[in-house]
């Protein structure tokens, strides 16, 4: 009963960090300084994910599946690598703090 539980947890944790680096991912293509290729890599991503067209069937069993559960979140991953230092903390540090308003916004 234990072990299903710290797997249930384990889950969650691994959700929450997968919905986390969405968001800095999402903010980081938002920076005007962002450079081409992790937007093409990001965009390879979502265009795969919403694809009907896969590399492995999907009717194939198990295989199908798989495919999309290594593919895009490897490309993923592999924009988040390709984002400048800078631009990737400035995205992590919006992420993290979202309800702080940008100075000389005169509010």
């Amino acid at each position: 009963m234990k072990e299903r539980t710290g797997r249930r947890r384990g889950l969650k944790k691994w959700a929450a960090g997968l919905r986390r680096e969405w968001a800095v991912l999402r903010e980081a293509l938002a920076d005007p300084e962002m450079p081409a290729l992790p937007r093409i890599v990001a965009g390879i991503a979502l265009a795969y994910a919403l694809s009907p067209i896969d590399l492995i069937p999907d009717f194939i069993p198990v295989l199908g599946q798989l495919d999309d559960i290594l593919i895009v979140p490897a490309l993923v991953a592999l924009s988040l690598r390709l984002i400048p230092k800078e631009i990737l903390e400035r995205a992590r540090e919006k992420v993290a703090n979202p309800g702080d308003a940008p100075e000389g916004r005169g509010e």
